[in-house]
């Protein structure tokens, strides 16, 4: 009898097969690609993103291997056509894979999916990652938009949330992509975070205006429950900022980029005209969208789904011919109204009736009339014949409000 073949790790067992809901989806076009790269080299304690340190190039050159393979599994399996018109890679860092791997990831998807109709491909970095060569190579392959995680030009700031890059690190790397010919450049910041007061964060966004970008978002920071700054938070190790002035620090942001020619189109995102991070306008307009990679989400006519969120889970599935999915739920025409309803809230366009109705087949009056009603009572909603929108007043507490428009279509 021969010797058992040798086996690399623990054995694991088979991975189940993706839910049901999977197998009844629709023959649509989808326009949205999303690629989750969960490589990181160092996990920031504010963030709840899936992301994994440490790894080994080989690695991560099997990933880029096996993200293609998923991506052979939707050209091959019939239903939706991924037929993007906005593809986003994030994370973790997905500047962090090697340029080799990166090129051939790039160039693997557009070898399976049809890319003609392409109109963003956005690359998140992290600002102490990013090479000349690198910036260069992105450009080459069509990526058109970065966006780098700055979060602070303040040191203690960074030291906080334990980020591991440099204040200067930002500027350089909008240089290096300016050289290499981008000229769609995004710059993140967190607010709110503790020790932080208004003339700091002020001070932040007049360093981000300096650098030009034509697209900034500012994002409250928020304590995760299972994050190491949720846990210092509980444990008194640190202070959260007061809820006062974090708005503060909200309207001063809003006066302060449009003052700079950045519109607030979202509730976190600010843009110069025609500049709006267009893969997320599909998330806010209820748009669908294919998720690759461990943890990646999607969204195809009303089914949502969620890949398995653990690497090697995620590999296992792939490897076994078998979708990498481990929930799934098909909305109700209700649910999918309520939580449109609730994304297109944070648009500074609102609610515009004819689409919201074009999108989701509701009247958004007749369903949210008494939410409506006692909303714009008080001053926080803006209505009239076209739209349905938050004041300044209903700025601040548009979770709020937009729970209970969920809430209202029944959810």
């Amino acid at each position: 009898m021969p010797p058992a073949p040798p086996t690399v790790g623990p054995l694991t067992p088979a991975p189940p097969p993706a839910p049901a809901a999977l197998d009844a989806l629709p023959t649509v076009v989808v326009p949205g690609l999303y690629v989750h790269v969960p490589f990181c080299f160092h996990k920031c304690h504010y963030c709840d993103f899936y992301s994994i340190t440490r790894q080994k190039p080989d690695r991560m050159a099997a990933f880029v291997e096996l993200v293609l393979a998923e991506a052979d599994q939707w050209r091959a399996a019939g239903g939706p056509t991924v037929r993007p018109r906005t593809v986003f890679f994030g994370g973790g860092t997905p500047s962090l894979l090697p340029i080799d791997d990166m090129r051939r990831l790039l160039l693997g998807l557009r070898e399976r999916f049809d890319f003609a109709g392409l109109e963003e491909w956005t690359v998140e970095a992290n600002p102490a990652t990013v090479t000349a060569e690198y910036a260069a190579m992105l450009r080459e392959e069509k990526v058109d938009r970065l966006s780098f995680g700055a979060q602070s030009f303040r040191p203690e700031d960074l030291a906080t949330l334990e980020r591991h890059h440099a204040p200067d690190d930002v500027a350089r790397s909008v240089e290096l992509a300016r050289a290499a010919g981008f000229r769609r450049l995004n710059v993140d910041l967190i607010y709110a975070i503790p020790g932080q007061d208004l003339a700091a964060w002020a001070d932040n966004l007049d360093r981000a205006v300096a650098l030009g970008t034509e697209h900034v978002s500012c994002y409250a920071l928020t304590y995760e429950p299972t994050t190491p700054m949720a846990v210092k938070k509980r444990l008194g190790r640190l202070r959260a900022v007061e809820d006062e002035a974090e708005l503060e620090m909200l309207h001063h942001t809003r006066r302060r980029l449009r003052a700079a020619g950045l519109e607030p189109y979202e509730v976190s995102n600010y843009a110069r005209a025609g500049q709006a991070c267009r893969h997320n306008m599909l998330y806010w307009h209820g748009e669908g969208y294919v998720g690759l990679g461990p943890s990646a989400a999607s969204h195809v006519a009303g089914t949502r789904w969620k890949n398995r969120g653990h690497l090697r889970e995620w590999e296992d599935a792939i490897r076994a011919g078998q979708r990498p999915v481990t929930e799934a739920e098909q909305l109700t025409p209700r649910h999918r109204a309520g939580e449109l309803a609730m994304l297109q809230l944070r648009l500074a366009e609102g609610i515009v009736l004819a689409d919201f109705e074009r999108r989701c087949g509701f009247d958004a009056h007749r369903l949210f009339a008494d939410v409506i009603e006692r909303y714009a009572r008080v001053g926080l909603l803006n209505v009239d014949d076209a739209a349905i929108r938050l004041t300044d007043r209903g700025l601040n507490v548009a979770d709020a409000v937009a729970a209970d428009f969920l809430a209202a279509a029944g959810v």
